[in-house]
């Protein structure tokens, strides 16, 4: 299996990731992707991009060298009501949402209270998708929030530098991947690259796949033509709710 979009990277405008957007674009472009997504963390997480890096990306380019470059963040949920910490006048600008759990912005909580969290972000009309919920500080009811996730037309992210940053989330990650096959629910896979190196790479991921025999159908970045398509029903159903 080939995947051609990296939905989630980061760039040097955090102190702890090692690469620019231009190192990024080259090496998504020897790896042979057709698009990636810049998703830089939000302004609550230690060394977070200013609100101004978000409120200035439309004057980048849309392609560089034949790779496509989509625009967006990775959110901060900051409690259990789902709230993150992107302003709502900005979100809506945003061409990827990534909403994620770290221990910095939402410290960890019951299972319970991880499962009302994820649940009320599936109301938030702009996330597009679930980030790294495979993280062993965070335990939340599968089936419950997966089938929510499927509901509202979020993808649930496999994330491949969780194996390499979070301890004990290859179990975790597998649960998700299996109940995602099992309800029908979409997802995507993602470097979450925080040096060049790492863009593109989704070796992990794509074993647990491979093991469980993951239906392709339900990748929505296997390409850049399916993850557009993704994109443009997303929107009209969010169009359609306001």
């Amino acid at each position: 299996m080939k995947i051609f979009v990296d939905t989630h990277t980061h760039t040097n405008c955090s102190d702890h990731v090692f690469s620019s957007l231009v190192e990024n674009l080259a090496y998504a472009k020897k790896q042979g992707l057709q698009m990636i997504c810049m998703t830089n963390h939000a302004p609550a997480i230690p060394d977070g991009a200013h609100i101004w890096h978000f409120c200035t990306m439309e004057e980048l380019p849309r392609e560089v060298d034949g790779v496509r470059l989509l625009k967006g963040v990775e959110a901060n949920v900051l409690d259990t009501e789902g709230n993150l910490d992107m302003p709502s006048h900005i979100l809506p600008d945003m061409e990827v949402v990534i909403a994620s759990m770290h221990p910095p912005c939402f410290p960890p909580r019951t299972r319970e209270e991880h499962t009302k969290a994820w649940l009320n972000v599936m109301k938030n009309p702009y996330v597009h998708i679930i980030g790294h919920s495979g993280h062993p500080s965070f335990p939340y009811d599968y089936e419950t929030v997966i089938a929510a996730a499927r509901d509202a037309n979020k993808c649930i992210e496999i994330n491949n530098h969780s194996f390499a940053v979070r301890k004990g989330c290859y179990e975790n990650c597998k649960a998700i991947a299996e109940t995602c096959k099992k309800l029908g629910t979409k997802i995507v896979v993602s470097s979450d690259a925080h040096n060049c190196f790492q863009v593109g790479v989704f070796d992990h991921a794509l074993k647990i796949l491979e093991e469980i025999a993951f239906p392709e159908e339900l990748i929505m970045n296997l390409n850049a033509e399916r993850f557009s398509a993704y994109l443009e029903e997303f929107h009209k159903g969010r169009g359609a709710l306001a």
